[in-house]
């Protein structure tokens, strides 16, 4: 089960950080977001989901 727990985890944090490299915001943004998700997996990608930036809004 921990096993399981952990893949979902990283497919989120892998899912997440495609996004933010691949958004418009800026390289500051990018970087910080990056090292939210990649220093706190579970709450870095929860913060991303709702406050992070969006491809086409900026």
């Amino acid at each position: 089960m921990k096993t399981l727990l952990g893949a979902i985890i990283f497919i989120a944090d892998v899912y997440a950080l495609y996004h933010i490299i691949t958004s418009s915001a800026p390289t500051l943004n990018k970087v910080l977001w990056s090292l939210a998700v990649l220093i706190l997996p579970v709450l870095g990608f929860i913060a991303w989901y709702f406050a992070g930036p969006r491809g086409g809004t900026a």
